[in-house]
């Protein structure tokens, strides 16, 4: 795939970022997440490092390096905790502040630089005019996922987690609760108001609107056109939600989704079970999910993740336009395009831009016991964490499809595909969900190039590859030519 080619995920496949928040400063856009580490085994083992893109080419990511180390923590010097979902904003000093929170650790901590994606030095943690840290104190709530907004001279804060049911609700009554708003010093780390409840929790949702998509966790927020986006994932997990209000501490109404990372609730409110064998109109392998909207030039972006690897310990930083219209967002639809209108006609692309992924029985939660026991495909590598080498798709069995949205029609004849693996049988292309090729597979323990004659859509148009076979098929790569 061509390094200058605007797709999603991203970021180059060897890249893990998660719980992404895009924010434009000046005239680049950058990246502040959790960093994953492929085959983990916990959540955002590695240092927070930094991305960025110039507006005017959003397929140059560069990378910025450690921007923030676990160690640099004056309580985390072994570095055993790991750093969770940070976000950033430039103070009224004109430096770049950086609030995070350590792994199962009640405080927010915060690091300042002088620049968007330099190195950080730790500030403080966010504490009360008397010294007393956010966190520590009789009655705090759990101050987890940091969001922050500087907006007409006041520093907005606002973090916390609430239950996934009225179980857990009884069981962490304690901490997890809500989420809530403060406000900052200018300063930047001192509190100069008291944390007050922003948006529902299971526990008080009855008649609120909010119902069936209660706040969770993953805080973050943003102001467009004078009104106040709070944007959170909600207790399905899968899905970003968004609510709004004229203002930012409080009187926020629920709008609605802005992403499933299994394209869930796109065509209806399809029953989904975490526990389920079988899933039918879930279009991916789903996981948490955390993120946020920026708005780029003129148009909209969501900024979420996806699972790989099967677990969500791997997770990888997608985008996808959304439509904003009259103050409302509308559900985005995965795209392999992410960032761009489409995708070029010809090419080579990887397998690891499908947007869709799911076996014969439809697509699981990621820590469903099938999807250990390599039941489905996933998103993989071969090579080590940190590593270069190409992402693909391992585990295709009979019925299994993989979907790339959306191309650019161009006068095509052949389409080649990289596979692997011991299956044998067909590897059904389809465009529009017409049948469109038909590649013979044999097995092969080398990656090997096969290829059937083609012709694309003469309008933008989508590609499912469906193997039907025996055994297993690695997919690396396909080329339109």
């Amino acid at each position: 795939m061509s390094d200058k080619m605007i797709c999603s995920p991203y970021l180059p496949g060897w890249e893990y970022i998660a719980d992404g928040e895009p924010h434009v400063f000046g005239d680049r856009l950058y990246i502040f997440g959790s960093h994953d580490r492929f085959n983990g085994k916990r959540f955002c083992m590695n240092d927070y490092v930094g991305w960025s893109a110039p507006l005017k080419d959003l397929s140059d990511w560069q990378y910025e390096g450690v921007t923030f180390r676990k160690d640099q923590d004056p309580d985390n010097r072994d570095g055993k905790n790991e750093l969770w979902a940070p976000d950033a904003a430039c103070g009224p000093d004109g430096r770049y502040y950086l609030y995070y929170c350590l792994a199962n650790y009640p405080k927010i901590g915060v690091a300042v630089c002088d620049r968007p994606a330099g190195q950080y030095e730790f500030l403080g943690y966010v504490h009360d005019s008397n010294g007393n840290i956010l966190g520590q104190r009789d009655g705090d709530i759990w101050p987890f996922d940091p969001a922050v907004l500087v907006d007409d001279g006041h520093i907005h804060l606002y973090a916390g987690q609430g239950p996934l049911d009225l179980k857990m609700a009884k069981k962490q009554a304690k901490t997890h609760k809500f989420t809530c708003h403060m406000e900052l010093e200018p300063d930047m780390v001192t509190l100069k108001t008291e944390p007050v409840p922003l948006i529902p929790s299971v526990t008080n949702s009855a008649g609120t609107g909010f119902e069936g998509h209660e706040f969770f966790e993953g805080s973050s927020i943003r102001k467009f056109d004078g009104k106040y986006y709070f944007i959170y994932s909600s207790i399905r997990c899968h899905e970003l939600c968004w609510a709004v209000s004229d203002r930012p501490d409080g009187g926020f109404h629920y709008g609605g989704t802005l992403v499933s990372n299994g394209d869930i609730g796109l065509e209806g409110d399809i029953p989904f079970s975490f526990t389920s064998k079988a899933n039918p109109g879930v279009r991916n392998y789903i996981g948490n999910n955390h993120g946020s909207v920026e708005k780029i030039g003129d148009a909209y972006y969501v900024f979420y993740h996806r699972q790989t690897n099967r677990h969500m310990y791997s997770r990888q930083a997608c985008a996808a336009r959304i439509r904003f219209e009259n103050g409302e967002f509308r559900q985005a639809e995965m795209t392999s395009c992410g960032l761009a209108d489409q995708l070029p006609g010809k090419g080579y692309f990887e397998a690891r831009i499908a947007c869709q992924l799911y076996s014969a029985e439809g697509a699981l939660f990621s820590v469903h016991p099938m999807v250990q026991n390599k039941k489905h495909p996933a998103f993989t590598q071969d090579t080590s964490d940190g590593q270069s080498g190409e992402q693909y798709i391992s585990n295709m069995r009979n019925g299994a499809s993989a979907v790339f949205k959306y191309f650019a029609p161009a006068e095509i004849s052949q389409i080649r595909l990289t596979v692997r693996g011991k299956g044998k049988g067909q590897i059904q292309v389809y465009v529009n969900d017409q049948p469109a090729a038909a590649v013979d597979v044999i097995p092969s323990k080398d990656w090997t190039t096969i290829s059937a004659p083609f012709t694309p859509a003469s309008e933008k148009y989508s590609l499912r590859f469906t193997f039907e076979g025996q055994k297993a098929v690695d997919f690396k790569a396909f080329e339109l030519l």
